[in-house]
């Protein structure tokens, strides 16, 4: 017998199929044969459309008998996309204040998609794309599946959005632009260490017996900083200010004042040393 040639072509914008025999088969039993859906043919070839696909894992079969009663045959494969119910992304087991230098995993859940295999999640800091991830699971049904991606947190990652998107990839044959779910932001809340602001006054700071002397030394943090004092006497002051004021100096307020400025991660220090010089005379009162 003749072996006859048999076409497929799969239209993913459209449902529907078809399959040809060739022209000298004309006269043999040839059927396209689906659980669902409406066939129909036209010489030798024949159409397979259906409105609404909703069951998995349906391949039509389109088969010929030669005339030695040998069946040929062959199953169309079809592939049914799904986009993402919905596309969330968290942190890892943390709902707290982070902490920079350390190291944190994002998550993105991706929920009832098929087949996984085609989707593209991608991760964002802002609009800046951190890494694309793509399942390895064969499974053509609908599935939830989850993506992570490591990332070290700086301070400069504090208030930023992350987020992921899910793309599923149709093929060539599929439309230019494929179908994408994005989820929702969530804003980084990085605890950092204090920074001082600035730069600081040279060494030393002169002062005029009896004028006002006012020390700075403020800082950026995570939380909010507090800042200690210590007076050259070796006398501590806590203060909520980044400001030492001492409205009139005498020599007693001379020698090295030492900032310290804490939060929750950790510590800086700067030292700043003090002169006080007598008060010029006056030759005119």
């Amino acid at each position: 017998y003749y072996n006859c040639i048999l076409l497929l072509l799969l239209f993913i914008r459209t449902p529907s199929t078809f399959c040809s025999v060739c022209e000298r088969c004309i006269d043999n039993i040839f059927n396209l044969e689906s659980p669902v859906g409406l066939t129909s043919i036209n010489g030798t070839t024949m159409f397979w459309t259906v409105e609404r696909l909703t069951k998995w894992l349906t391949s039509p079969i389109c088969y010929y008998n030669t005339d030695t009663d040998v069946q040929c045959c062959t199953i169309l494969p079809i592939t049914v996309y799904q986009p993402p119910d919905n596309v969330s992304v968290s942190f890892v087991d943390h709902t707290a204040p982070m902490f920079e230098g350390k190291q944190y995993t994002l998550q993105c859940t991706v929920e009832e998609v098929a087949p996984v295999k085609n989707l593209l999640v991608t991760f964002y800091r802002g609009q800046t794309a951190l890494g694309q991830l793509q399942s390895k699971n064969n499974n053509p049904k609908p599935v939830t599946e989850t993506f992570s991606l490591n990332i070290t947190l700086s301070k400069e990652d504090n208030g930023v959005q992350y987020w992921c998107e899910a793309k599923l990839e149709l093929g060539p044959y599929g439309p230019q632009l494929p179908p994408v779910e994005t989820s929702q932001t969530i804003t980084a809340t990085v605890f950092y260490k204090p920074q001082l602001e600035g730069s600081l006054h040279p060494e030393p700071i002169t002062v005029l017996e009896g004028e006002p002397l006012q020390l700075n030394c403020s800082a950026l943090g995570n939380s909010g900083p507090s800042y200690t004092w210590t007076l050259p006497s070796g006398s501590p002051f806590t203060s909520s200010s980044s400001v030492l004021t001492i409205n009139s100096a005498t020599f007693a307020d001379e020698g090295k004042y030492t900032c310290s400025v804490s939060n929750d991660v950790g510590t800086a220090t700067v030292e700043l040393n003090v002169e006080v010089r007598g008060a010029v005379p006056s030759f005119f009162s």
